[in-house]
C-alpha cells in the first residue's frame, strides 16, 4: 500500500511445491519450517538437490515450509523511531550489524550509529522508516530492520517490531534518549514536544539525538550457566 518492499517468499506444503517456489524466486533460497523455534528445520539451498534434502527435513518439524529468496551477505540495519498521537515522528537511533544478514542480531556485533551508508542511503531508509510507522498507525516506539544490498541501493524491510526490544535498550544507552519513558508517555497521548527528556533535563523528546557518539555492542556468551 505504501510502495515498500519485503523479502520475496512463498509458503509451501510439500517438497514439490518447494521446488516450484524456488524456481520462481531463483536460487539460492532459504527454507525454514513455519512455527518452529530456534531455527529448527531451516537452512540455505543453492540448487534442487540441496533444497529437496532441506525441505524433507523441515517438513518433519512443521506442515508448512517458508521459501525465502536468499539475502545472505546483505547488510543488516536497524532504525529506532517514535511517533505520537499527533503524527509527529523522529528517528532516535540507527544501528548497523557488523555481521551480514544471516547472523542473528543478538549474536552479532552492532555499531551505532550506522557507519557505512552514504547520506543518500541513510535518508532513503529514514524516510521509509517514517512511512512505515505512520502507515501502521503506531503510537510509541518502533524498531524497523532492513536488508540492504552492499553493491546497490536495493533494500527490503525484513522486520517491524512495534514495541521495545533488545535494540531499544542499546539505542537508549547509546543516545541518552529514554525510549521506555518516552514510549510510556506517548501511549498516554502526550505529544512529543510536551515530553521533557528525563536524561538531559533540558531538551524535549521531539529533538533527534545528535550523532556525536559511537557505541559498539559485542555479544557475550556466559558459558558458566
Amino acid at each position: 500500500e505504501i510502495g515498500e518492499k519485503v523479502a520475496p517468499s512463498e509458503a509451501v506444503y510439500s517438497v514439490e511445491e518447494a521446488l516450484s517456489a524456488a524456481g520462481r524466486l531463483g536460487y539460492p533460497v532459504m527454507a525454514r519450517a513455519a512455527f518452529s523455534l530456534g531455527g529448527l528445520g531451516s537452512g540455505f539451498a543453492d540448487n534442487e538437490p540441496e533444497l529437496q534434502a532441506l525441505a524433507r527435513q523441515a517438513l518433519a518439524y512443521s506442515s508448512q515450509l517458508i521459501i525465502d529468496k536468499s539475502l545472505k551477505g546483505w547488510k543488516e540495519l536497524e532504525y529506532e523511531v517514535v511517533r505520537d498521537a499527533f503524527d509527529n515522528c523522529i528517528t532516535v537511533c540507527t544501528m548497523e550489524n557488523l555481521n551480514p544478514l544471516g547472523i542473528h542480531t543478538g549474536e552479532s556485533i552492532v555499531v551505532a550509529p550506522i557507519q557505512t551508508l552514504s547520506n543518500k542511503e541513510y535518508n532513503m531508509l529514514r524516510t521509509t522508516a517514517l512511512k512505515v510507522i505512520r502507515h501502521f498507525g503506531i503510537v510509541g516506539e518502533c524498531n524497523i530492520q532492513y536488508a540492504l544490498n552492499p553493491k546497490s541501493e536495493d533494500y527490503f524491510i525484513i522486520e517491524v517490531n512495534a514495541r521495545l526490544s533488545r535494540s531499544s535498550a542499546l539505542a537508549s544507552k547509546a543516545t541518552g534518549y529514554p525510549l521506555a519513558y518516552v514510549a510510556a508517555k506517548l501511549s498516554l497521548g502526550v505529544a512529543l514536544p510536551s515530553i521533557k527528556n528525563s536524561v538531559t533535563g533540558v531538551t524535549t523528546a521531539c529533538f533527534e539525538p545528535s550523532l556525536d557518539y559511537c557505541v559498539v555492542k559485542i555479544p557475550r556468551w556466559d558459558l558458566a550457566k
